[in-house]
């Protein structure tokens, strides 16, 4: 008996065939989720605290305010987010996402639109105060969030999105806000910055409903749980081979450290310029260039599209060359380079062109992008997962607290019309940064040795 012919035609089944590529791309989606909405949040926060950067040369002259006044202002803001970032940090990792972040943008966002009473010093830093604590949990959050949601080899580019936000913010500011403010003026300004915020609370309700963005971290076991409780027959755990790197595990769980204070060095000071040319550039432009509020507010969106481009520039470059921030050599030589394309910056002023100073900004900005994002790379990369909200606020922080503590010193020199000694101070942040980072970076093993000098590789 032969065996019947196969039928060459291809199968055709009655039902639908499920489509795994379609999917898979909602999966993906599903997953970057997360990290878009803190993107958006992140814009949000920016948008709120340049309006009045942007704004400022047209508040000062209405109110009658002096830089060294308006560098208190920002001083104000910056005590408030230098510590309320380290208090969102931690109350994120205790409490989740969701109900952290909602109520931080509810504060920030009813502070912003308070902005528009505002006519003195003393009501402007009030504003200006509550403000700065509500928006601390900003990167707090996007950090955390990007923990919890994405796998590690896609965590540096995550961060990238979730922090380039601010970027975004800064460099959409001028070009949503002047013409508000051309229309409703100042005060109408901050009117809308707090509508905004209103309709981010709406979408943040439907997006946050994910388990992992509503768990309480104090509830989930530590590795001394782990090593104590018999799991052999909890369904729920994968059991891997597990190779543990224990001179980095000991660095980790000594987190106060001189890796934390490098960390902190890299990103507090090695970013500087962006918060300086954030909150100082309109003042410059209108001051020393005498460009009028809708000029400044035509092209002051080229600077943070520095920011921008270099959150994810930076973030491609610390994945692809220097394992997401854990290769100390990659990282040396990474911000070494970031140090040295940091010097232009002090010869802004003596620069006549308004394009030139503004393609300076522009690179100066892109700099500090690195700076943020191989930083919170470089700590994200030794430091427990559970610590990431604290991490990112303490970084996050010292840098509000280091732009703040020196605006009113700037807005000063901006006064008496010194802006070459004000740009030359900008451009010397990333030099300290970089020396401080790379002498503690050095400490902290000491089997390479006693540190070297700051001398770039």
């Amino acid at each position: 008996m032969t065996a019947p012919a196969l039928d060459p035609r291809p199968i055709r089944y009655s039902g639908s065939v499920p489509d795994e590529t379609g999917r898979s791309r909602i999966a993906l989606i599903s997953q970057w989720t997360p990290a878009v909405a803190m993107m958006l949040v992140s814009t949000l926060s920016y948008v709120d605290r340049n309006t009045l950067a942007l704004l400022s040369p047209t508040i000062l002259r209405e109110t009658h305010l002096s830089n060294q006044q308006y560098g208190y202002i920002i001083l104000a803001f910056s005590i408030a987010y230098m510590l309320a970032n380290p208090i969102w940090g931690a109350a994120l990792d205790r409490i989740g996402v969701r109900a952290g972040m909602s109520a931080a943008v509810s504060l920030w966002t009813l502070a912003s639109a308070a902005h528009a009473f505002a006519s003195s010093l003393a009501s402007f830093a009030v504003a200006r105060g509550v403000l700065g604590f509500g928006e601390g949990a900003t990167f707090p959050g996007g950090l955390r969030t990007v923990v919890e949601t994405l796998p590690v080899k896609w965590r540096s580019r995550g961060i990238a999105v979730a922090y380039s936000g601010g970027s975004f913010g800064a460099l959409i500011t001028p070009i949503v806000i002047t013409p508000v403010a051309a229309r409703w003026g100042w005060q109408g300004a901050f009117w809308f910055t707090g509508a905004i915020g209103a309709a981010w609370l709406a979408m943040w309700a439907v997006v946050s409903r994910r388990k992992d963005l509503s768990k309480d971290l104090s509830k989930d076991l530590s590795r001394k749980d782990l090593n104590r409780k018999d799991l052999s027959k909890d369904p729920d755990v994968v059991r891997v081979p597990l190779k543990v790197d224990r001179s980095r595990l000991a660095v980790a769980t000594h987190w106060r450290g001189a890796r934390m204070w490098a960390f902190i060095a890299a990103y507090a000071l090695g970013a500087f310029p962006s918060g300086f040319v954030l909150y100082q550039a309109a003042n410059y432009f209108s001051a020393a260039m005498q460009k009028s509020q809708a000029e400044i507010g035509a092209v002051l969106w080229i600077p943070p599209l520095g920011w921008e481009i270099g959150y994810f520039f930076w973030g491609w470059v610390m994945d692809r060359y220097a394992g997401g921030g854990a290769s100390t050599v990659a990282m040396r030589r990474i911000f070494a380079m970031m140090m040295w394309l940091s010097l232009p910056l002090a010869l802004v002023a003596r620069v006549a062109s308004f394009p030139a100073a503004l393609a300076i900004m522009f690179v100066a900005m892109f700099i500090a992008s690195g700076f943020i994002i191989g930083a919170v790379a470089y700590a994200a990369s030794y430091f427990d997962a559970s610590d990431s909200g604290l991490i990112a606020g303490v970084g996050a922080g010292t840098w509000s607290a280091v732009v703040g503590a020196a605006m009113p010193l700037i807005g000063r020199l901006f006064d008496i019309h010194r802006y070459n000694t004000a740009f030359e101070i900008a451009a010397l942040f990333p030099v300290a940064g970089y020396c401080v980072w790379r002498v503690l970076d050095a400490l902290t093993f000491k089997t390479r040795g006693t540190a070297r000098s700051c001398k770039p590789m």
